[in-house]
């Protein structure tokens, strides 16, 4: 894997912690925290498919 892949990962992994810790919280701050995570899953996943420029 290269660097890009694995920043991509890291943020997957840390939007699933924060979404699953807004499922935990409930409420309307729960829903707010829970699309914040899956928003950074959805970045995390862009990430891996952006093409890697390199000079």
């Amino acid at each position: 894997m290269d660097k890009n892949s694995n920043t991509g990962l890291i943020i997957i992994a840390i939007g699933a912690l924060v979404a699953g810790a807004g499922k935990m919280i409930g409420g309307k701050l729960g829903a707010g925290v829970t699309g914040f995570g899956l928003a950074h899953v959805f970045l995390g996943l862009l990430n891996m498919f952006r093409p890697v420029v390199s000079d």
